[in-house]
């Protein structure tokens, strides 16, 4: 999405989770949005089925935990929020209402019924 000409608009309809509140984020500036019921939840990398001699699911776990920072790193730069406080609250599971969202700063605007509802 970084990488290309035209602006990127990003419109959550329903729940943006995991990945797809990074991408949320993501969109272009100004042009991020969510439905006003929509809801948001950001949190750490999440990993599953490593198997095999601890060599590799030492391995797996560097490279999840670059992985965590990496996406930490993105989620911080897209939403203006310091470093310390996306580590803090992807620790867990955190829920967001597009209201809150729009505060955190990753969406732009929360988009309401013509009759203003």
């Amino acid at each position: 999405m970084q990488y290309v000409k035209p602006d990127v608009s990003t419109i959550c309809v329903g729940m943006a989770a995991s990945g797809a509140a990074l991408l949320l984020a993501a969109g272009a500036e100004k042009k991020r949005f969510a439905l006003s019921n929509s809801e948001i939840m950001i949190h750490q990398v999440m990993a599953g089925g490593i198997e095999g001699q601890a060599v590799e699911i030492e391995i797996s776990a560097r490279h999840i935990l670059r992985l965590k920072d990496r996406l930490n790193q993105i989620l911080a730069k897209h939403s203006g929020n310091d470093l310390s406080k996306v580590e803090k609250d992807t620790d867990r599971d955190y829920y967001m209402t597009a209201e809150e969202a729009k505060k955190y700063g990753l969406i732009d605007e929360i988009i309401k019924r013509r009759n203003g509802k």
